[in-house]
């Protein structure tokens, strides 16, 4: 009787533990996926080796046996005892900017240098500023001159290009201010120049160049909502080209140039960064593309890439998916940081089409 009270009082306790956290709090499959990532090969083969001591064969010699206390502290109270941000970013305010993880570190980088993602007030992105035209002038130029050389009507649209804060800018394009953000030259540019580079080699893409700032201050909706526009755009794109393979959302970080900036054969070159949504839930299938794209350039273009990043899904502004739940080869890139040039984030936009055009047509081989 004793017993079958006890276990009762138990279940009912549990239970009400369980759904007393509300919705995205119980315990899932993913919550057990996630505590099992934190856990080392090691410890996996210790806790294996407890039931069958042929595993424990295989530990590194003088391995330190598992211990629970860490797990539980961790389970308990989501302090990561080899990890102090789980502390400190409790504790200090703005400490959760570094609450993010590097999924693949390039070289340098660390939590110092992480992404930053600038979340202006919309009098802000939408203030008119002074910029030089001849950037506008260039792209035009050579939009025309790959249409006379490169016919790729007859290709199908395979690549889909959107900038989700189109009016991020640089600071040395543009006059008279200390806020990165410009209407017409921005890293939209990048993204055009990314289409003429890519129709090089033999690749049509799509660029869109939707004012999402303009889109967002229409519909009265936050700098937070731009995510939800850009879908609409994509889904769309979607929709109406199923040719469409690969999709990458193109940006701008606010980190300073020392954070961006990487010199290769006597010329500088703005950094890529390869950002993932970790609230996709098959976001394991976009990091291994990141991955991929990563290791090329580090091959070809070794110190170009920053590495691949997965950001805080807790900040206003980033909604943790980024819209790559629409396609496993969606992609956001960030091209340099707020002191880089266009002509820095050019040469880095060229040896990225390069890089990803060798890629493309491998796997249309093996197709």
């Amino acid at each position: 009787m004793l017993v079958a009270l006890t276990g009762t009082f138990i279940i009912f306790f549990v239970a009400a533990t369980l759904t007393s956290f509300g919705a995205g709090y119980h315990l899932t499959s993913a919550s057990v996926n996630n505590i099992s990532n934190n856990l080392s090969v090691e410890t996996l083969v210790y806790v294996l080796g407890n039931e069958n001591r042929y595993f424990k064969q295989s530990l590194p010699e003088g391995n330190e046996p598992f211990s629970v206390t860490p797990l539980m502290l961790q389970l308990t109270t989501n302090i990561n005892t080899e990890d102090p941000r789980s502390l400190l970013g409790r504790e200090l305010p703005g400490f959760s900017l570094f609450d993010g993880r590097i999924l693949t570190a390039g070289e340098g980088v660390d939590y110092t240098s992480m992404p930053i993602e600038s979340a202006p007030p919309m009098e802000v992105l939408l203030a008119e500023r002074e910029a030089s035209t001849e950037r506008l002038e260039e792209i035009a130029d050579l939009k025309e001159s790959v249409a006379e050389t490169d016919n790729l009507d007859d290709l199908p649209v395979t690549v889909h290009i959107i900038h989700t804060h189109n009016r991020e800018s640089y600071l040395p394009e543009l006059q008279n201010t200390s806020d990165p953000f410009h209407e017409s030259v921005n890293i939209t540019l990048a993204g055009e120049r990314l289409g003429i580079e890519l129709a090089k080699h033999g690749i049509r893409a799509e660029v869109d160049t939707t004012d999402i700032g303009a889109e967002l201050n229409e519909r009265s909706w936050r700098f937070s909502q731009s995510y939800e526009v850009s879908r609409e755009i994509m889904e769309e794109a979607k929709q109406e080209n199923e040719e469409i393979q690969f999709y990458f959302d193109l940006h701008r970080d606010s980190q300073p140039r020392e954070n961006t900036t990487v010199e290769l054969n006597g010329e500088t070159y703005a950094q890529a960064l390869f950002v993932i949504g970790e609230n996709n839930p098959d976001y394991e299938k976009n990091k291994v593309l990141a991955n991929k794209l990563h290791e090329r350039l580090q091959e070809d273009y070794y110190g170009l890439s920053r590495g691949i990043f997965a950001p805080p899904v807790s900040e206003g502004s980033r909604n943790g998916v980024y819209n790559q739940d629409l396609s496993e080869n969606a992609l956001l890139v960030e091209f340099g940081g707020i002191e880089n040039s266009l002509e820095e984030v050019y040469r880095t936009v060229e040896a990225f089409a390069e890089v990803f055009s060798d890629f493309y047509w491998e796997q249309q081989d093996k197709e």
